[in-house]
């Protein structure tokens, strides 16, 4: 079985990284080190969501179809990277290998769907009493949407309250989205 530092090479990222930080992430298996985490501040999260705030000011900018397509190339990634993915997610939430690669497919199917929607932003005309005049209902950015993800199911979760909903639908809808693990 592939470790944790053969699973992140996988998916091009250098183990070295995850090696640094103060905190510990065990795998709910056997305990073993999965990677050191850094800790951050309330002040670093502060400036977090400042930056995604910032960032979403000029996102919403960008036409719904056009987030649509980032979100079925981030489901394009997932499905090229699904069995590395599926493996990590058993190992960091202590599933069998098959409910790591099912909840990562979860993942690609939502992305899916939320691709749909990015084409079904429109809103409503509505008759007014008033002659020559019309109401119109639009949608506007919600902005910084914060999630915090359950440690058992890190990628998808099991409903439209969920991460990988809300990450999904964000994005087309110009959401920016910081994401903790709980």
């Amino acid at each position: 079985m592939d470790t944790p530092s053969d699973l992140l090479r996988k998916l091009g990222l250098d183990p070295a990284a995850l090696a640094q930080g103060s905190l510990q992430a065990r795998s709910p298996i056997d305990g073993a080190l999965l990677a050191r985490v850094p800790e951050h501040s309330v002040a670093q999260a502060h400036a977090a969501i400042t930056r995604a705030r910032q960032a979403s000011q000029q996102w919403r900018d960008v036409p719904a179809p056009r987030r649509g397509e980032l979100v079925r190339r981030f489901g394009d990634v997932l499905r090229e990277h699904k069995e590395a993915l599926g493996r990590l997610v058993s190992l960091e939430a202590g599933k069998i290998l098959a409910e790591g690669a099912g909840e990562v497919q979860e993942m690609i199917d939502i992305c899916d769907f939320a691709v749909g929607l990015s084409r079904q932003l429109y809103g409503l005309t509505i008759a007014s009493e008033r002659p020559g005049h019309r109401m119109m209902e639009t949608w506007h950015p919600l902005g910084v949407v914060g999630v915090i993800s359950a440690f058992n199911f890190p990628v998808a979760g099991s409903g439209p309250g969920t991460p990988r909903w809300r990450w999904c639908a964000a994005m087309p809808w110009s959401g920016s989205l910081p994401k903790k693990r709980r």
